[in-house]
This record gives structure tokens, sequence and C-alpha cells, in this order.
């Protein structure tokens, strides 16, 4: 891959000190953007409330598209099968993913049980997590556009630690189909970090304690000439603040002996207590006793009781950095610093049990909930090249991958992704057999391999003939510090393996690099309609095959009903596979699994039932 420094001169980042490239915190609940001026990083406040936070909430209205942040957060009482939350939870996930997510969401998520990203279903029609990401950062783009005054094109993007290739990649794409060039995918507790400017001098290890309203992270750095390597994380994705809340209204339900039916009586009366509850967290951080009046019924809570009822929770975040510290083989006296973010973290009483702990003085000066934000508009002013003293290392200009089925790109190395580096992901065969796969690498930002640049192929071949899907093929991409690509496959159950080298620039010039970047950020809505056609029929064309075999092998424990109405559906999908309405297809998709999966698991009971017969167990 060609190899670039970031100094302004030469790139894609050339030329950009008048332009503001913005940094922005997607949070599962809510979302931010901030932006440096005068040398200072600040949040973007909404004209409205005059509140920096966005709810990470989209509802999608019959007529007029979807609406984001307070707006949306109404109508989750009102409308909450056309209301999305928490959509940061599904990025990059497949449906065998969503074993312990789907039970939390009150929105419907298609599952149709293979490896494929998930898909989320508002009225009949079918969004990924990636479109409704990029709503959110649409709204954010529009909010801080509109304080600037102008046209903003370029961001930073966090994520959390935690996140994989597969996730990180999605927000990429989310932020793309937004219109923003993503220059960084910078991990949430490295931008907090910055935000307090730790670590840009001497060596240092810190602690990011990450409390938010629905999800608990904890995540040890190592920083070391502005280089940050997370050592270890550890977390709990279902432990926030909303935990705390919850805790409350249980409390006062037990103490003033109020029934289901007196609590919801009348329109909201539960989301109400809820957020009485949460009023009464936010005052403890002023005031010792909590008293109001709800409905005729005085509610009150001192603070020793809240205390006493949030405590199980904090000693779990607490057993988390225990855990974190192990892993990172390191002693609470290792730490130099512990950084807060989230907004549960202004909960004194956490603040006292994490100091505690780590036996110093927590870092919580900065809002916990900007903090991140704030973090990723600093280092947005330092791809701007505003902040001279930080080193820049060299990065890859434009994305490489491969191409999948359909002639689809798939994203192994983004760009601007630090050299050297080194990325693999696993694949796998898509018909029964098959002893060769043709490896083609590409460089470019678009979603279909036509439109990008093709560097070099080669063949993986003997592989050991097996069933569709049982292969497991490893591709990875290794670029060396002068830029040279190396590109290897290996069939890992028989070691089967094949590599390329590929050498740095391939010609290609500034102009057109830049060409590149604006087609895919011109295009990212054209090509995301064509990719998600695309991955319809990919997928349906693999479910076909699958009921083709299922029929099959199971003919003899079928019904004539069951045989004809399968072959039906079968019938429907192809038709709709045949054509380029991805909603369609989808639908098809969901229709034929909704009646073979229970049919399924009868076949299996009866296949086990068969061959259990006679044992003893």
């Amino acid at each position: 891959m060609a190899r670039i420094s970031i100094d302004l001169k030469n790139g894609d980042l050339a030329n950009q000190a008048s332009e503001t490239i913005i940094g922005i915190d997607l949070g599962t609940t809510n979302s931010l953007v901030a932006y440096v001026i005068e040398g200072k990083a600040v949040a973007v406040k909404d004209n409205k409330n005059n509140k920096t936070l966005v709810p990470s909430i989209l509802h999608l209205k019959e007529e007029s598209g979807f609406v984001v942040g307070a707006e949306a957060h109404e109508m989750l009482v009102t409308d909450p099968a056309n209301t999305i939350y928490s959509v940061k939870r599904l990025l990059g996930k497949s449906y065998h993913d969503l074993e312990s997510v789907q039970t939390i969401l009150g929105y419907e998520v298609i599952d149709d049980g293979s490896e494929s990203l998930v898909k989320i279903k508002v009225r009949n029609k079918f969004y990924t997590p990636t479109e409704l990401s990029a709503e959110i950062l649409k709204a954010l783009k529009i909010r801080v556009e509109a304080e600037l005054g102008s046209t903003v094109s370029k961001a930073v993007i966090t994520v959390p630690a935690y996140f994989n290739d597969a996730q990180r990649q999605a927000t990429r794409d989310a932020g793309k189909l937004a219109g923003l060039d993503v220059l960084r995918i910078i991990n949430e507790p490295t931008a907090a970090s910055l935000a307090y400017g730790l670590g840009q001098k001497d060596e240092q290890i810190i602690a990011v304690y990450d409390l938010g309203g629905g999800t608990f992270d904890i995540s040890i750095l190592q920083i070391q000439d502005g280089v940050f390597e997370v050592l270890a994380t550890n977390g709990d994705t279902f432990l926030g603040g909303d935990d705390f809340d919850r805790l409350i209204v249980d409390f006062w339900r037990k103490e003033y002996q109020l029934s289901d039916s007196k609590i919801f009586s009348g329109k909201s009366a539960g989301q109400r207590l809820r957020l009485l509850a949460e009023k009464a967290k936010k005052h403890f951080s002023s005031e010792n006793t909590f008293q109001s009046n709800l409905d005729g019924t005085e509610f009150m809570l001192t603070k020793q009781q809240f205390e006493q009822l949030i405590t199980p929770l904090v000693d779990k975040t607490i057993d988390c950095c225990r855990q974190a510290l192990s892993d990172a083989k390191l002693e609470t006296k290792d730490i130099q610093h512990i950084v807060m973010v989230g907004g549960s973290t202004r909960v004194d009483f956490v603040k006292q049990r994490v100091g505690a702990f780590f036996k110093k003085t927590v870092y919580d000066n900065i809002d916990p909930d900007e903090v991140v934000a704030l973090g990723a508009a600093i280092q947005a002013d330092i791809l701007a090249g505003n902040q001279k003293d930080v080193l820049l290392l060299d990065i890859t200009p434009l994305s490489l991958g491969i191409e999948t089925m359909g002639g689809l790109m798939d994203t192994i190395i983004p760009r601007n992704t630090k050299v050297p580096s080194k990325a693999g992901r696993q694949y796998t065969t898509s018909i029964d057999g098959q002893k060769n796969l043709k490896i083609a690498v590409f460089q470019g930002e678009r979603d279909l391999v036509t439109n990008n640049r093709k560097l070099g192929e080669f063949v993986l071949r003997n592989i050991p003939p097996m069933p569709a899907g049982l292969p497991k093929i490893e591709v990875q991409f290794i670029i060396n510090a002068d830029g040279i690509l190396k590109v290897k496959a290996k069939e890992l159950r028989s070691g089967t393996e094949q590599a390329i080298d590929i050498k740095p620039t391939y010609g290609i010039s500034e102009e057109d690099m830049g060409r590149m970047l604006l087609d895919s950020i011109q295009n990212a809505s054209s090509d995301m309609a064509a990719r998600a056609i695309l991955e319809a029929k990919n997928e349906a064309n693999h479910i076909l095959l699958s009921t083709d075999k299922f029929l099959e092998q199971n003919d003899s424990v079928l019904s004539d009903l069951e045989i004809e109405e399968i072959r039906s559906l079968q019938s429907n999908l192809k038709s709709a596979s045949d054509g380029n309405d991805k909603d369609l297809i989808n639908s098809a998709i969901q229709q034929l699994n909704d009646y073979s999966a229970p049919i399924a698991h009868k076949v299996m009971d009866l296949v086990i039932r068969k061959a259990m017969k006679g044992q003893k167990v």
C-alpha cells in the first residue's frame, strides 16, 4: 500500500488547515459532536434546548422519514415498534451474535439464523444498523454545520476499545453514508485520555472507567510518545445508570406498595416514575434527601438508602476493574491516573469507590458526558495540522480489501490505518466440493469492486473437497514499514496456503486518490443501496440452496403439506431474488424462515430421538 506522511504538504489531508475536522462520540444512549476553536475543544449545543447530548434514538414517521434525538425519544412510549434505540449494540453483529441482545430490544430484529449482518424491520422496510447509525451522524453533522455556518466533510469517530474489525468498519460505513470522510476511528478511552492531555510526553499507564446509561467499560491503557496501547478491557454491556434508576423504582414500588395497575394507570405513568427516579439520582449530587409528589403519592429517598441500593452494581464494576488489572498483569499501584467517563460517574458513591479501589483521586473535572467527544475533536485538530508538536505516523491512503460474492468489496485494512499494520478475516466456500478460491485484491473506497482499483490476484488451490461453508479460509493483509503489501490465504483445516506481494504506490496520483475519495462520499447512498441488494440476493441464494438440501435429506419425515408449503415459499423467494427490491427479498426470506424454522426443530428432535433410542444416558 502506498505510504504517505501527513504533514499537510501533500496527501488527501493537504491544505485542510482552514477546514474544521469534527470529533464525534457515537454513543449507545447519547451522541455528541465537538470541534476545536482557538485551541479549545467544545461540544456543540442544540439551539432549542441548549444541550450537547443527542439521544441515540430514531423514530420512523410514515411519510417524512426518520427523526433523531429528543423528538424520537418522546416516541419510545407512544410508538415503540417504530422507534429504534441502542442501535450501536447491533453494529457489525451477525444474527448468531443476537442471543443476548434480542431480549432487551422493543423493535423487530430479523433473524435468519445465518452469519449475515442483522437487519431491523421498521414499517415493513429493512434497515441495517449502519444505515440507522448514519441517520444519527447526519443529525450531528447538521448540528455542527449550523453552528459553524459552513459545510463539514471530515470527522474522527470514537468506538469502544473492545469493538472488533467488523464493528469498526460498520462505523466507518455509517460515516460515509452520512456524507463524512472518516479520517480515524479511535478508541473511546484513548479519546478521553487526549481530552485530559495525558501521555503526550512521559510514559504512563492509566485506567479509563466508563459508566454510561446502559453500559460499563474499564480500559487499561499504556501511553508512550503519544502512542496508545490497550493492555486490557473488561466491563458489562448491560450495566449502567439506567439500572440505578430501576433499583430506585423497585424500592418505591415495595416501600409504597404500588401495584402495576397503579404505576401504569394513566398515560406514561410508569415512564414518569422512572424519570422521577432519575431526578432523585441526580439530586444526590448536592443533597442528602429527596422528596417529591407524583399522582398524590409522596416519594422519599435518602442518599444513604440510594447508595445501599446501588452497592451491588458498583461492586460489579469494581470486580471488572480487578479483572482488567489481572489481565494486564498489573496492580493498582502501577496505575498513574484514573479517568472518569460517562454521565453515571457523577454519582458521588461511584467516584468514592473507584478512588478507594485504585487508591488515587479520580480525574473528573471535564464533563464526563462530553470528555470522549472533546478528545475526538482534539484528535481531529491534530489531523488538521493545528498541533505541530504531535507526531503523526505514516498511513494507508486508501482502503485495501478483496472481492466477495456479487462483486462486493470487503475492506480488510481501512484507509488511514497506521503503517506497519496487519489484519485478517475468515471466509468460506460458496459451493460444495470447491477446490480452488480466487483472491482478488482491490484498493478504494467504493462498495463495488468495479469502482475500485485492482492490485492483483492469486488462486488458493487444492482446498480439500468439503460441503459449502465448512472450509475456514483466513485471508491476511500485512503492510510493512516500506508500504509493501503481502496478502496470504490459508485454509485452516488442511494448512493449504498461498501468498502474493504487491509493491507500494501502484502508480496512483494524488489527483486520482482525491477523486476516488470524493466519489466514495458522493456515491455513498447509491453504493449502499447496491450493496444491500447484492447482499440480499446472496443471502437468498444461500437459503434456497440450504432449503433444497434440507428437503432432499428429510423427505421421508416431512408431510406432503409441509413440502408443498416450503416449495411455494421457495418459489416466492426465487421470484423476489430475480428482482431488485431488497425489502421484497428480505420479506420473502423472513416468510420462508418463519415457516421452516419450527419444522427444522421438529426434524432435529426426531433425528436425536432416533439416534438415542436404546441408549443409556
